[in-house]
């Protein structure tokens, strides 16, 4: 299993992985202001089961492909690197948009909204390169099964991202009419954001220690 430094660094990684705006946010923040709280955490509820389908799907995949290819680690980081610095720039380039610039939706009934937060989720490139990336560099193929540390740590993510998301979605309307007043807090959301992003993106292509 891996130790208390490890779950604590994938941790902050995570963290700052659902902080930073993405399909997932922009959808639970645009269905709790447009249909209410209620119909935000329904939703959530359909994000949370694609979170577990990816992390089934990467711990037997990852499992697999690190053990086979000598090289998979280095190929799947440099790709994370790359995907993040795009997200950076999104966030960053001008005339980018906050996930609390609100998208109309028409009412749904309770079954395709767990149907449209599952999908929403399971088509957003952000989560599938936080499992295909991100999360083997804290896999240590001579720390134990590979599979059961990659179950603990997509445990550990999916706990974070449906806290966060809980209370982005109850908070959601009160942020999205405090940042339309204040169009300064709007912006320097979207540095802080790009500048995590950016930070990690860093990380990711620099680290060798592998």
């Amino acid at each position: 299993m891996p130790d208390a430094v490890t779950l604590l660094a994938f941790a902050g990684v995570s963290l700052g992985m659902v902080l930073t705006p993405g399909p997932n946010m922009a959808y639970l923040v645009s269905r709790a202001i447009c249909q209410g709280r209620g119909a935000a955490l329904v939703s959530l509820g359909g994000v949370a089961l694609g979170f577990v389908v990816y992390m089934l799907c990467a711990a037997f995949g990852i499992t697999a492909l690190i053990l086979a290819i000598p090289y998979a680690y280095d190929a799947l980081r440099l790709t994370g690197a790359l995907y993040l610095g795009y997200l950076a720039w999104q966030a960053l380039k001008p005339g980018g948009r906050s996930p609390f610039e609100v998208s109309r939706l028409a009412p749904d009934s309770r079954k395709r909204l767990f149907a449209m937060g599952f999908l929403t989720n399971l088509l957003n490139p952000k989560i599938a390169m936080l499992y295909l990336a991100l999360l083997p560099q804290f896999v240590t193929p001579t720390g134990g099964s590979v599979l059961g540390q990659t179950l603990m740590l997509g445990s550990v993510q999916i706990a974070i991202s449906v806290a966060v998301n809980t209370l982005i979605a109850l908070a959601a309307g009160s942020i999205a009419v405090f940042l339309s007043r204040n169009p300064r807090w709007l912006k320097a959301q979207r540095w802080i954001m790009g500048g995590v992003l950016g930070s990690l993106a860093l990380r990711m292509a620099l680290d060798r220690t592998r």
